[in-house]
């Protein structure tokens, strides 16, 4: 009888593993917490139909955007753990949020699991052409020269290059006045036209301003470098040693789905990011590929989180309540 009923049990699991084994059985959805036409989901499209040709099912984006992202990452918070339910997002709602809300309704960590790195977004050090400095130590000679007499600006308070400058004024131990905008547009507009000295900034915002020659480039601030601009080194090496900040894409799940699912969507992620069709697209949008396993990218997510908290804490941003 024992027998008979390990057998049975043995059974079963061969047959849940070998049903499992066929996963995707079904459409899957990808949850954007942004509206139609933004960066991310431009890039959740781009990988829902290369997803689609690798499995053999349909993976459609499914838009709920608002509050900065926070209504689609709740609503995904609560979906089905099966591996039919993903969420793609960017460090703004699951690095940052948790430092600028005292009562964010999801925790980037407990609730949810890391399937995969998408992209990172290297932010670059800039200032207009004339700005007396050439390099990085020039650049922070001439700002300690000039106490709290020099502004910068940002696309808006508690944003990525909010708060990497934020990190930079830390590090190098610098007084800069801190010049919100409503957005990267009107922030590149106010240094070109002088209102401010000098930002960080993504590639697509600011390119075509460095090709003319109106802005000038001094660093990458991500550790790994960045492939836009060429010979721009990371601030790392360039006299701001383990500086390290980056905006960032990842495929996230729902707590509890399946391990078969997570390593089934990381292996197909990873051979995707290797195109070099999709590299390239990815490229005119800021986007470069960050391969990683679900284990490194949940480890990647939590670092994070730490890193923007304490940038937010250094800035004196106060957590809001929603």
């Amino acid at each position: 009888m024992k027998k008979f009923i390990a057998s049975l049990l043995l059974g079963c699991t061969l047959a849940t593993g070998a049903a499992f084994a066929a996963y995707p059985e079904k459409s899957v959805r990808i949850t954007v917490p942004y509206p139609s036409g933004q960066t991310t989901d431009v890039i959740a499209r781009l990988l829902a139909e290369q997803f689609s040709k690798e499995l053999g099912q349909p993976f459609v984006v499914e838009n709920k955007g608002g509050a900065g992202g926070i209504i689609g990452v709740e609503a995904a918070k609560r979906d089905k753990p099966d591996g039919y339910s993903l969420l793609i997002a960017a460090s703004g709602p699951l690095g940052i949020n948790p430092s600028l809300y005292t009562n964010l309704p999801y925790d980037p960590v407990k609730d949810f699991t890391a399937v995969a790195m998408v992209s990172m977004v290297p932010l670059f050090l800039v200032t207009r052409s004339d700005f007396p400095a050439n390099t990085v130590p020039e650049l922070i000679d001439h700002i300690k020269k000039n106490p709290g007499k020099i502004n910068y600006g940002s696309g808006g308070i508690g944003l990525t290059n909010h708060l990497t400058m934020e990190m930079f004024k830390q590090a190098t131990d610098l007084s800069l006045l801190h010049v919100p905008y409503r957005g990267a547009t009107a922030a590149v507009a106010g240094l070109v036209g002088g209102d401010t000295s000098v930002m960080f900034e993504a590639a697509p915002a600011i390119k075509p301003l460095v090709q003319d020659g109106r802005l000038k480039v001094f660093a990458v601030a991500n550790k790994s470098g960045a492939q836009a601009f060429e010979g721009v080194q990371p601030l790392d090496k360039l006299g701001v040693p383990n500086f390290d900040a980056t905006a960032w894409i990842a495929l996230i799940a729902p707590t509890g789905t399946p391990d078969e699912a997570i390593q089934t969507l990381n292996k197909t992620m990873n051979k995707i990011l290797q195109d070099p069709e999709l590299k390239a697209k990815l490229a005119t949008i800021g986007n470069e590929v960050f391969i990683a396993s679900p284990q490194e990218s949940q480890a990647f997510i939590k670092k994070e989180i730490e890193s923007w908290g304490k940038a937010a804490k250094a800035a004196g941003v106060e957590p809001a309540k929603l």
